[in-house]
């Protein structure tokens, strides 16, 4: 019986490494068992994913990544498509950014998203300002807000990215920008040529093994890149961390709160922001040089403001804070016909639960 004892002590040695290399084996298999294509735009068919935005001229890009994966994370947990809309000027300044520094803290913005939540974007829209000005999102804004229970970092690998994509959805990531960036139209993105002038924080929503790239939403308006979104080569050592050693992908999750609130839909689709306006007939924006609000729309002569509505029955129209027109049914029109100068517009609309509205500056010259 007691040669068999050293046999028996042996053995229960091993027991331990038997496991762990059980459970690496476990975890291979996990990794092998990824797909070779992945993407929040096609699930089952289905695009989770909501429009491309246009953050400029502020740089509030922390606030627009967030609420793209936010967005997504909405329609895919409801299972309905129906565009959510986050204020992201809201998250931005909110939860401490600033345009003067130039960023507001991503983890600041993640906490925020914890502690109190982001409205939709009628009670904050962006009004593409480069500069720092005093704001307010609407009264009762607290109780159409979108929150997160957790949020985490992801490990820089390529299997740890794929695998919290599809876990939790859509990832933040920090990355550094080259100049050729800024001129890229379509492919598979790497740095190439420039110099590198800043960073940039954006949402990966999926990947694809064909091209080895990751599938990136950009929040630089449909005319940059594909049609706002761009791919991004595995090994291109893109990411950066600014936070700590190995910090440079974020994920968020367990997304709750008002998601589809009963409120106005509001959105100004003419004057935009960098065009000019000859009574009417839109051009590409003219009058660079000036010392004119950069993004404001430049008019010359009377046009109509035109506007894209959704649950509203009221509209009331502002210039500088000055109600000029109330509309009681659809379409909701207006002429804009303002003195010269530089003017702020707002459009209010109602539909008897909530209030939102929409906001743009113009400079008017005749």
């Amino acid at each position: 019986m007691k040669k068999y004892v050293p046999i028996f002590i042996l053995i229960l040695l091993l027991l331990p490494v038997i496991n762990i290399n059980a459970e690496t084996l476990y975890s291979n298999v996990e990794e092998c068992d990824l797909p070779s294509y992945f993407s929040w735009r096609n699930i089952n068919g289905i695009d989770y994913t909501t429009p491309i935005k246009d953050q400029s001229p502020a740089p509030t890009c922390e606030a627009y990544a967030l609420c793209a994966a936010l967005e997504t994370m909405m329609q895919y947990k409801l299972g309905e498509l129906y565009e959510p809309d986050l204020s992201d000027c809201h998250l931005y300044f909110y939860a401490g950014g600033t345009v003067e520094k130039g960023y507001v803290n991503l983890i600041d913005a993640a906490n925020y998203l914890v502690d109190i939540g982001v409205p939709d974007e009628g009670c904050f829209p962006d009004p593409h300002r480069g500069f720092d000005y005093p704001f307010e999102s609407l009264e009762g804004w607290e109780n159409r807000t979108v929150k997160i229970s957790d949020w985490g970092w992801v490990d820089m690998d390529i299997e740890s990215i794929k695998t919290a994509l599809i876990d939790h959805g859509p990832l933040i990531i920090c990355i550094s920008v080259w100049q050729d960036f800024f001129n890229y139209k379509e492919g598979v993105y790497k740095h190439e040529w420039g110099e590198r002038v800043g960073g940039h924080v954006v949402t990966i929503v999926g990947y694809n093994d064909n091209n080895n790239c990751w599938i990136v939403k950009n929040s630089w308006g449909e005319k940059w890149g594909e049609d706002g979104w761009f791919r991004l080569a595995y090994d291109a050592d893109i990411f950066a961390e600014w936070y700590g050693d190995g910090l440079a992908v974020m994920y968020l999750d367990g997304v709750y709160g008002n998601l589809k609130p009963d409120v106005p839909k509001i959105n100004i689709e003419k004057p935009r922001k960098s065009r000019t306006y000859f009574f009417g007939i839109e051009l590409k924006i003219i009058f660079k040089n000036l010392n004119i609000q950069k993004a404001a729309p430049r008019i010359i002569g009377d046009m109509p403001l035109k506007l894209k509505t959704e649950n509203t029955n009221k509209m009331e129209f502002f210039v500088d804070d000055v109600l000029v027109n109330t509309d009681y049914g659809p379409p909701f029109e207006w002429k804009i016909n303002i003195r010269p100068g530089l003017h702020t517009i707002k459009t209010f609309g109602y539909n008897g639960v909530n209030i939102s509205y929409d906001i743009v500056d113009v400079f008017v010259f005749i």
